[in-house]
């Protein structure tokens, strides 16, 4: 009877050890789902950035990381500055008002090349011609690879006159360094050694 009785206590610890050790499991397991759910709230959480529209309403942003947009920004940033480089229109406060603001994305190099056109009286000739130019951008091809970035861009330059258009194939190349952010400089880069390496009459089409 003795014996029994050692037998059903024995049983009894082994049962209580048992759910001890089951409600212990439970209740890390529970634990540990909670934690890895609180981090992934708040990592989803900080992702999300409110701005101000104008002071009025406010609207939800996702933010990423930004070496995700770099290359992306680089490529704007690039074809920024040749749309106003090359962009003249046969009025000088506008030339110099494009030349202006691509001065702000590049170096020194930039207004070399401009200094040397104006003093071969390009854009008198422009001015007095009553001759506009556009560009067309086809593709700007970054190596990210080396820094400085190497960049060599590809586009199609229209001079417009009142009895044609010609067409010019461009293509010029640059070295891109990170910059300061700021309001005439979105993107944080600076062209540097702009040079052109090709500028040639392809096609005069007939107005």
């Amino acid at each position: 009877m003795e014996f029994k009785t050692l037998r059903n206590i024995e049983n009894s610890f082994r049962q209580i050890r048992l759910y001890a050790i089951v409600f212990t499991v439970l209740c890390l397991g529970i634990s540990g789902y909670a934690v890895f759910e609180s981090y992934r709230f708040a990592s989803v959480q900080r992702e999300k950035v409110y701005v101000l529209d104008q002071g009025k309403s406010l609207m939800l942003a996702l933010s990423q990381d930004a070496s995700i947009n770099r290359p992306v920004e680089a490529r704007e940033h690039v074809r920024r500055f040749h749309e106003l480089f090359f962009t003249l229109a046969p009025d000088k406060a506008a030339i110099e008002s494009n030349m202006k603001r691509a001065f702000n994305l590049a170096d020194k190099s930039a207004f070399d090349y401009y200094k040397d056109l104006s003093e071969k009286g390009y854009y008198n000739r422009i001015i007095s011609g009553n001759v506009q130019q556009r560009i067309e951008v086809d593709s700007v091809q970054c190596n990210f690879e080396r820094y400085p970035y190497t960049v060599r861009t590809y586009a199609s330059e229209y001079i417009i006159r009142a009895s044609n258009v010609t067409r010019r194939n461009l293509v010029t190349s640059c070295l891109l360094v990170n910059s300061v952010r700021s309001d005439v400089n979105p993107q944080g880069f600076n062209i540097e050694q702009f040079r052109v390496l090709e500028n040639k009459d392809v096609e005069v089409m007939e107005r």
